[in-house]
Parts: structure tokens; C-alpha cells; sequence
């Protein structure tokens, strides 16, 4: 097992953690990342050395995801066939829970599936939490419930364990900042892995006083890939319901007033999720990407007037019945054009090359950029 722990500015807490790893796992690998926190941190990171720890290090602040890509560029180099567990370096995760992911990570050795599981550490926000915190991650297990269909109880933790076998993909996930711990949780099935969840302390130092989180900007990153679908999701809905108030006006048919307003909507859908939502939309043809998205729109459009006829039977109104039919089937919407309309060609492979190149940069492969040493 190796400990990865990206770190920006940290102040004692984070030899403070390494000496309590020392002491609990004596010959346990800890490898640092400097995210550009200047000369000012010198003598903390020299203490970090001191204590036997590889330390990456560049010459700016790149974020966290970049750190954490760098690091696991540097473990897959030069530590390879190791699982990793990824820590703060705030004092905000006990020992005792990282060895508890790492025990789960190795524990998951003997299962074939162990390979494609990662491990959260799942904070359960009891007692004296921040109320910034305890907002963000609901907000964000909220949205990403909605947009998924999944429940996961902590989607925002810095504590997860990942098997060896995971390193390359991990590599090529998009996003430099706060994003990217999300980005990962939102790609993962369709790559093919499964997440596990376990309960850790809630610990939170001065009301987290210590976090370089900034909460307009990195929520906005954070969020961004749920509310883009959901921003197309809300448009489509509009011209869906706006055609559909209409035709009921004009034709005496439920059937053909469904069948026009998805006819429109879908189309807009469509033309939004491939080039601005989905990331990869515009690797496949259009024309076999189109005829399977319209095939979900036809089986959406049966469950659609199945859900509204049931909803009238119980005297809700045709408006009212649209709203809730199209709820219910958002979850379902993003998860099979996620994973299947508009995945990465060969999701599987190891890393595309831009990934390589950008994790190797990372990883101290720039002598401009960076430096190792430990």
C-alpha cells in the first residue's frame, strides 16, 4: 500500500499525520505533492523529507486533481503494482480510517472484482460540522442522485483507496481542481468500476479553517458536469412541455401530443448532450449515435405516456402528471447516455495518449515543471 497526500500550503498538521502513519505503519510508502505552495513552505515540506516521504514538486499551484494525477504518474513510474490511498493533509482524516480503506482495499485483493473497486471513506457530518461543509456535500450527493440514479453517501470525501489496476485510468480523468474527485465518481461505471463505501470520522479542525476550497469557484467546477445535463434535461423539459401544452390545445390525443413535443425536445436534447454535456458526444457518428439516442427516446416516450395515464387515473393534471413522468425518468435519461450513448470509445484502455502525456508532465517528467525527490 502507498498513501498519496496532495498538499497546497500545509501547515504542521500535515508532518503531524505522517508521523502518526510512522508510527502505526512503520514501513508504509508516503509520497507528497507540493502543489506549487512556494518557498514559504519549504520548511514544512523539509520536514516531510526528513521523515522519509517521496515529496513531487512544481513551481505553481495546478489544483488538486493535477496533484493528484502527478502522484499517481509518479507511483505507476516508479512504485508500481501498489494500491494507493488518498489522504488530506489537513489533520482531517484519522489514521485509524486510512488503515481501515486500506485494510477494505486489500481485503477486496481476494475478489476478481477487488481490481475495479475503489473505497470511500463516507463521513457521516454528525456533531460540529461546518455549515458550508454539511451544505456542499448534501447539495452534491443531491445532484449527483438526480443526474445518476446512484446514492452515494459522500461524494465529496478526500479519504479513497484505489486498486493498483486502477492507476492509468485514473490518469486520464478530465479535470485539474476540486472537480475532479467528482468527475471521477461520475465516470467510473462507465468504465467499468464499482465504488464501496465505508463509514469514517467526521473531523473538522477551526471549522476548517485550513481548506483552500474557494466556494463560488470550485462549486461551480464541482458541479458543472451535473448541471450541464441537467441545464439540457431542464430545456429539452421546457420545449417538451411548452409543444405539448400547445398540441393538447390544437389535437384531440394524448398519444399524438406526446409524440410531437418529444419529436421537438428530443432533437434539441439530442444536439446539446453530444456537443456541450458529454465530453466525448462527438468521438462516435452521428448517425449511429442518433439512431440509439432516439431509440431510448422511443422507450423513454412508452414508460413517458405510461407514467402520465397513470398519474391522470389518480386525478392529476396533465401538466402536473408531465412534470413528475419526467423526473422519474431523468435518472434513468442521464445513466444509459452516460454509459452507453455517448461513453469514451475503448473506456477500458489504460489511458488515451493526451492522458499519458498530461499525467507525465505531472508526474516530473518536465524538468521545467517539476521535481521529486524522497
Amino acid at each position: 500500500m502507498i498513501i498519496l497526500i496532495p498538499a497546497y500550503e500545509p501547515d504542521h498538521h500535515l508532518p503531524a499525520l505522517i508521523r502518526r502513519i510512522r508510527a502505526a505503519e512503520p514501513w508504509t510508502a508516503v509520497v507528497v505533492v507540493d502543489d506549487g505552495s512556494g518557498p514559504a513552505y519549504k520548511d514544512v515540506f523539509d520536514d516531510v523529507r526528513a521523515l522519509g516521504c517521496h515529496v513531487l514538486s512544481y513551481a505553481r499551484n495546478r489544483g488538486k486533481g493535477f496533484a493528484l494525477k502527478a502522484g499517481f504518474g509518479f507511483i505507476a513510474d516508479n512504485l508500481p503494482g501498489h494500491d494507493v490511498v488518498c489522504a488530506d493533509g489537513d489533520g482531517q482524516h484519522m489514521v485509524t480510517d486510512i488503515l481501515r480503506v486500506a485494510g477494505k482495499l486489500h481485503g477486496n485483493g481476494s475478489d476478481p472484482r477487488g481490481a475495479a473497486t475503489m473505497v470511500l471513506g463516507s463521513r457521516s457530518f454528525t456533531g460540529d460540522v461546518p455549515a458550508r461543509s454539511r451544505l456542499g456535500n448534501t447539495a452534491t450527493k443531491a445532484l449527483f442522485t438526480l443526474a445518476t440514479g446512484e446514492r452515494i453517501p459522500d461524494t465529496q470525501t478526500g479519504l479513497r483507496g484505489y486498486p493498483a489496476a486502477m492507476l492509468p485510468w485514473l490518469r486520464s480523468v478530465r479535470g485539474d481542481r476540486y472537480e475532479y474527485e467528482l468527475n471521477m465518481l461520475l465516470e467510473a461505471k462507465n468504465a467499468g468500476y464499482s465504488i464501496q463505501s465505508i463509514d469514517i470520522a467526521t473531523v473538522y479542525l477551526d471549522h476548517n479553517a485550513g481548506s483552500h476550497f474557494r466556494p463560488l469557484a470550485d462549486s461551480v467546477r464541482i458541479y458543472a458536469p451535473l448541471l450541464k445535463f441537467l441545464g439540457s434535461s431542464f430545456t429539452a423539459f421546457l420545449v417538451d412541455t411548452t409543444v405539448f401544452l400547445l398540441l393538447t390545445v390544437l389535437v384531440d390525443s394524448l398519444l399524438l401530443a406526446v409524440l410531437g413535443a418529444r419529436a421537438v425536445s428530443s432533437a434539441v436534447n439530442f444536439l446539446v448532450n453530444r456537443h456541450v454535456v458529454f465530453e466525448h458526444g462527438r468521438q462516435r457518428p452521428a448517425r449511429s449515435v442518433g439512431v440509439r439516442y432516439f431509440s431510448l427516446v422511443a422507450v423513454l416516450l412508452v414508460a413517458n405516456v405510461a407514467l402520465i395515464r397513470a398519474l391522470e387515473a389518480i386525478a392529476v393534471p396533465a401538466p402536473a402528471a408531465k412534470i413528475l413522468a419526467e423526473i422519474m425518468l431523468l435518472a434513468i435519461s442521464f445513466s444509459v447516455q452516460q454509459r452507453w450513448l455517448f461513453a469514451r470509445k475503448q473506456d477500458r484502455l489504460p489511458a488515451a495518449e493526451p492522458a499519458r502525456e498530461e499525467a507525465g508532465k505531472a508526474a516530473g517528467k518536465s524538468p521545467s515543471e517539476a521535481h521529486i525527490s524522497g
